[in-house]
């Protein structure tokens, strides 16, 4: 399901296509580079734009993922469905799926893809019945099935799901609340006013829930939105998600600020997520808040506790199956080069935390400009924070 991008508001058509092409040949170059480019491809995922259409994403995403296309799970066959004991929830989230589909989708098709759907989502649990189904599950399926198709699907949601959804999975929401427990952490470095008023209105991580679970394809109407995003994430460490929904947080300050001073009104404002977000400056801001307050270093902050086993402190089995794709060096690295080149702004990183937000934007720090200029990751970085987050006092 091929979606045209337009243009970004400012930029003339024939500038836009321009870009477009030099990336599209730099992303090419890096899939035919012997080996293959992986690097080259997170950077291109995480700039501006991501990775611009769905053809491309066929080809990048299961390098992103370390997935081998050659070698797909077969086919599934008319047992997977006899006495399984999520078929009957997984029927009816998919039933209520309507409005992940593309508007004008002829009905037959629509249900013929959500045939597929099911299918994926019980052959990932068939295969691996460590994992649990949760609800807004397929809300991440179905966006890998109508960019990749069936078979495809099933291999990259397979990974996905042991590796950067593997909390979600668990049989209990402990880890799931551990992530959303970044959250205010995060927000707290960046705008004290802002989480101090949050923390006195009670209200909460849980408007989050939804955002992080599904990464948020749930509450997203727009499905160019949804897979510039995947292309992010995909491109990242597993807990980027939390810090997309912190800038979005730190997006609406205002808006926070002017509501009343109380749960149900700043949850409820919270819960309402905008559909014109600036997508790209929210990218590019929740790559340098991930730099310089790591999950590592949000961790000490708070209570402390060791994690058993957390897609974040387990992605490094993976990482080290996936030679040369460090995606916390592709922004550490796009973060040192930016500081370099303008050596005046290293006071603002001094300065007291408050409005530190602000500050970002003024340095310019964009994963746009900075992923220009890096050079190919070389080094292996330590994945996964060294503390966890602990949920109860």
């Amino acid at each position: 399901m091929s979606l045209r991008r337009p243009p970004p508001d400012g930029i003339a058509p024939h500038e836009y296509n321009s870009k477009k092409k030099r990336k599209v040949a730099e992303i090419y170059q890096a899939l035919n580079s012997d080996p293959i480019d992986v690097a080259a491809l997170r950077r291109m995922a995480i700039s501006e734009g991501g990775l611009l259409t769905d053809e491309i994403r066929c080809k990048v995403w299961p390098k992103l993922l370390n997935v081998k296309t050659d070698d797909l799970p077969p086919a599934p066959g008319k047992e997977l469905r006899e006495d399984n004991e999520d078929y009957q929830q997984v029927l009816l989230d998919v039933r209520r799926s309507l409005r992940r589909f593309p508007p004008g989708m002829p009905d037959e098709q629509r249900e013929g893809l959500q045939e597929e759907l099911i299918d994926i989502i019980l052959q990932v649990l068939q295969r691996n019945p460590q994992l649990h189904y949760y609800q807004g599950y397929h809300d991440i399926v179905v966006t890998f099935l109508l960019v990749v198709g069936e078979r495809l699907a099933t291999a990259l949601v397979e990974k996905l799901s042991t590796h950067h959804l593997r909390d979600f999975m668990d049989p209990t929401m402990d880890n799931t609340k551990h992530i959303l427990n970044y959250l205010m952490p995060i927000i707290d470095q960046v705008n004290p006013e802002l989480h101090d008023f949050m923390q006195s209105a009670e209200v909460g991580t849980i408007f989050a829930l939804s955002w992080l679970i599904t990464w948020f394809g749930h509450v997203l109407a727009d499905f160019r939105h949804v897979v510039r995003l995947y292309d992010f994430f995909l491109a990242c460490h597993p807990l980027m998600p939390i810090y997309f929904a912190a800038v979005i947080v730190l997006y609406r300050e205002q808006e926070v600020l002017d509501c009343e001073c109380d749960m149900a009104s700043v949850h409820h404002l919270l819960s309402q997520i905008p559909q014109d977000l600036p997508y790209e400056t929210l990218i590019s801001r929740a790559g340098d808040l991930f730099v310089q307050f790591p999950p590592s270093e949000l961790a000490r902050k708070a209570a402390q506790q060791r994690a058993e086993r957390t897609a974040a402190s387990t992605f490094k089995d993976f990482e080290l199956a996936s030679a040369q794709q460090r995606p916390d060096t592709v922004l550490r690295q796009r973060f040192r080069d930016r500081l370099r080149v303008e050596e005046r702004t290293k006071s603002i990183l001094t300065k007291p935390r408050t409005n530190r937000f602000v500050k970002l934007a003024v340095m310019g720090l964009t994963v746009a400009l900075g992923a220009a200029a890096l050079a190919v990751v070389k080094s292996a970085l330590e994945w996964a924070p060294k503390f966890e987050l602990q949920l109860f006092p």
